[in-house]
């Protein structure tokens, strides 16, 4: 994979050992580039992504770090820097997903969900951005969520999370919109996942509303992940794009 559109440059994927995470993980490293797979505490679901990349001809290590503190994500970034020199695409894709009525919700609820999405992309912005800005190159893409568009219950801590994630987004390809780097959101609707069970169950049936008539493949939002880190994107900065199956219509 030594000639790939990505070749020589090194993806951090934030909760990349399973679902949307591992998928783009995936579609990376068959574009050449070297990953850093990340989750909080499963390290044998780390180290299955990880054999599963250098199966396909990759090169991948693990780190588990906990994102939403600036120690874990300075150290899912050192890592990366020093198994490959330096970072040049971030994926924000770590988030704490919970139900719970809004009555029911104490503020320590509310924060962890908040906390793990929003300052996890603050943490480890700050961390990889240099390396970036020292290579003159740098793909920042976020994970946000067609929920907080469309409104759902009992997911508050979600919705906020997901919202404050386009306005970060924003703020940074403004900021280095210059010096090579772009940051893009990209916004799935109903996908296919394992879910915890602090997430609620999964409705099969949520998809009669979806137009294509069918959930999401999380291959398909890695492969909008993929595009946007392509050196052809460079022009494409500052967005949101969903991938919903025409659940909603972005404007």
């Amino acid at each position: 994979m030594s000639n790939g559109t990505l070749a020589g440059k090194t993806a951090v994927i934030t909760g990349s050992s399973r679902n949307i995470g591992k998928a783009t993980a995936l579609a990376l490293a068959a574009d050449g580039a070297n990953i850093v797979v990340n989750g909080v505490q499963d390290q044998e679901a780390a180290d299955a992504a990880v054999k599963e990349i250098e199966a396909m001809g990759g090169t991948a290590v693990a780190k588990l770090a906990d994102v939403s503190t600036k120690a874990g994500s300075d150290a899912l970034i050192q890592a990366a820097a020093d198994a490959f020199g330096g970072v040049d695409i971030v994926v924000v894709n770590a988030s704490t997903r919970g139900q719970k009525a809004f009555l029911e919700m104490d503020h320590e609820d509310f924060r962890r969900v908040v906390d793990t999405t929003i300052d996890s992309a603050f943490h480890l912005c700050q961390a990889a951005i240099p390396y970036m800005l020292e290579a003159g190159w740098g793909r920042v893409i976020t994970i946000g969520g067609v929920s907080w568009y469309i409104g759902m219950p009992n997911r508050i801590h979600n919705l906020t999370g997901k919202s404050a994630i386009v306005g970060f987004t924003h703020g940074i390809a403004a900021e280095f919109a210059t010096q090579g780097i772009t940051a893009n959101c990209v916004s799935p609707g109903a996908t296919e996942t394992v879910r915890p069970a602090s997430a609620g169950a999964g409705n099969p049936r949520n998809a009669m509303n979806i137009p294509v008539g069918r959930q999401g493949d999380v291959k398909e939002m890695a492969a909008t992940v993929r595009f946007l880190c392509q050196p052809e994107a460079g022009y494409i900065t500052g967005q949101t794009i969903h991938v919903n199956g025409g659940l909603f219509y972005g404007t």
